[in-house]
């Protein structure tokens, strides 16, 4: 890759990039943090990647970063515990866009992250499985789980209005 096309994936997927992160942990520095840290690694291979996979590169990057960084900040919590459904929200929110960025921060990260990058960022399962890791199936199975706890979460009679 050149200088050139490097400075155009600055400018085409930087936004992208950084909305992911961002939906994923909910803090605007550490999401600079992670993006910036993900160019600094393509500038580092920049001669080893083509432009073609600079945007799974960058993606895949990113999130690997911001995986490591959830498990350094993250008390162990019991997969149990994130499943819960109790009445653990008596606040009566009216704002469905609140009451969606709540039911997904609830999600386990891996399920958290391949939802927002199909739904959200539009890859195919073939892409989410390059930048997360996984086989297509494992990707269409954590999907499946979160769209169906996403489902309990919303339709859970406390949280309508």
């Amino acid at each position: 890759m050149t200088v050139k096309e490097y400075n155009q994936c600055v400018d085409k997927f930087a936004d992208g990039v950084y909305r992911f992160i961002l939906k994923n942990i909910k803090n605007e520095d550490n999401a600079r943090d992670i993006v910036q840290d993900a160019f600094t690694k393509m500038w580092e291979k920049v001669k080893d990647i083509s432009f073609q996979k600079s945007k799974s590169y960058l993606f895949t990057a990113a999130y690997h970063t911001m995986i490591d960084l959830i498990r350094k900040e993250k008390p162990k919590v019991s997969i149990d515990s994130q499943y819960e459904l109790g009445n653990s929200n008596d606040l009566g929110y009216s704002d469905l866009k609140e009451i969606l960025e709540e039911a997904v921060m609830k999600l386990p990260e891996i399920q958290r992250s391949v939802l927002l990058l199909r739904d959200y960022e539009g890859y195919s399962y073939k892409e989410i499985g390059e930048i997360t890791n996984l086989n297509e199936p494992q990707v269409k199975v954590y999907i499946y789980r979160a769209r169906v706890y996403m489902k309990n979460y919303l339709v859970s009679m406390d949280r309508v209005v």
